[in-house]
């Protein structure tokens, strides 16, 4: 086992790294999904869209696991444990689909697995989000300081964990899922989680030296803890704000997937492509906002990311019209690039808004906060899968007309920009009231 006496200068790098990288090639037995689903299952895109937002409800009971995480020890432990049984879930599901006869496959239960995946991954992600959150908030061994930037240096790193494991996992998905089949796919990431499993189950968590909780505190007193963090104003309406920045937005990634590969014929490789190039955005944006804009003011920081995806969104409506194309750029550029980058940037505000959270966070509820945080971004995301659906069906986008995906692409660019009229509830002195507490 890893033990603090092993002579291993950082475990909690090699941990989380490991965590956030499997984490990120997530992306690989989804994009297999996708297919299988369309291919396999002939669903339509709402139908494709309903079930990609409601295999994620396990996401929203994030502040569960967190309490509990917090609160009960395993063989006093409280994050290691959490992280093994949720990489084990999801063994079990993507190599129980990988396993399933053709007579046994349909939609109930590739959801209900699909269920059980994202239970452990939520799981095994409240648990590193919480280690992350307490390891950033602990004094700096160079400074008598608790040093606001470690947060911020530490997200950043396992930010750029989890894109390196997205652009492998897009890019080998986006190569392979045409010389195997979907359930090949979810055969070998199922190993991959079986692998995670049995390195971490041999981790002590004394090796991590995380801060010392009272492991006796109970999930009552912990949920206390979370309420008082909740009742924080600047709490309470930054993650309101951010996570209904979100949900107004009416998501289309369902009705996209189909005019790409059903109307255009995109090839699989492509969207593969597609997803290389944002993942690797998505790692250069941890990098620089590491080194040069972790001093910027979180809101407007998190105000320029909304204002570029409403500018992308109109983009998207230039290029459903053929605009690109009149002017010679071929469909296959643009979605490499353009659909790429819009994808991640609806995740880029979550770095900056994760270690702004983390520096309000009071100590003890790190895991449960960190967890609702997440969570509320999940609902977010599901609500505005559902506002998706809707608005395909009321501009009467089916899989064989896509004539009124324009209009409904410049309605999501106009509900992208509202949320920027209560930008001023995401604190705009964070810098100030960090260096307040650090004196």
């Amino acid at each position: 086992m890893v033990s603090s006496e092993s002579g291993d200068p950082n475990p909690v790098r090699k941990l989380l790294g490991l965590g956030f990288w499997v984490q990120g090639f997530r992306c690989f037995p989804w994009m297999a999904v996708n297919f299988f689903l369309k291919d396999g299952l002939n669903v339509d895109p709402s139908t494709l869209q309903l079930l990609q937002n409601s295999a994620n409800l396990p996401m929203v009971a994030k502040p569960l696991y967190g309490l509990v995480s917090d609160a009960v020890y395993i063989s006093d432990q409280h994050r290691i444990p959490y992280i093994a049984v949720g990489a084990f879930l999801q063994a079990v599901s993507w190599l129980t689909i990988a396993v399933l006869s053709p007579s046994s496959v349909s939609i109930f239960t590739v959801t209900l697995y699909l269920l059980l995946s994202n239970l452990g991954a939520s799981i095994a992600e409240v648990a590193n989000d919480a280690i992350v959150a307490e390891v950033g908030k602990q004094p700096s061994s160079s400074s008598k300081s608790s040093s606001p930037s470690s947060s911020g240096e530490l997200q950043s790193f396992v930010w750029m964990a989890s894109a390196a494991g997205g652009v492998l996992g897009n890019l080998l998905g986006g190569t392979v899922i045409d010389r195997f089949s979907p359930q090949t796919m979810f055969f070998f990431f199922g190993l991959l989680l079986a692998v995670q499993f049995f390195i971490t189950i041999n981790v002590r968590e004394s090796s991590l030296n995380l801060p010392k909780i009272k492991a006796d505190v109970g999930i009552r007193k912990q949920l206390s803890q979370l309420s008082d963090a909740l009742t924080k104003p600047e709490i309470a309406y930054s993650i309101t704000w951010f996570a209904s920045s979100y949900a107004i937005i009416p998501a289309l990634t369902g009705t996209m997937f189909f005019y790409q590969t059903e109307y255009l014929k995109m090839d699989s490789s492509v969207l593969g492509l597609s997803k290389v190039f944002g993942q690797a955005a998505m790692l250069l944006w941890s990098i620089i906002y590491n080194h040069q804009l972790k001093s910027v003011s979180p809101r407007k920081l998190i105000s320029a990311i909304q204002i570029l995806m409403a500018i992308f969104m109109l983009s998207d409506v230039l290029f459903v019209k053929g605009f690109y194309r009149k002017i010679g750029m071929p469909d296959s550029v643009y979605v490499v690039i353009f659909s790429g980058l819009l994808e991640v940037l609806f995740f880029f505000k979550i770095l900056p808004f994760s270690v702004l959270i983390a520096k309000f966070c009071p100590p003890g509820c790190e895991g449960s906060l960190m967890a609702f945080v997440m969570s509320a971004i999940a609902l977010a995301f599901i609500v505005s899968g559902y506002l998706g659906v809707a608005l395909a069906s009321y501009v009467g986008v089916t899989e064989d007309n896509f004539s009124g995906f324009p209009l409904a692409l410049l309605i999501q660019a106009l509900c992208t920009i509202l949320p920027l009229f209560g930008s001023s509830h995401i604190p705009d002195d964070v810098k100030s009231k960090s260096r307040t507490k650090t004196e």
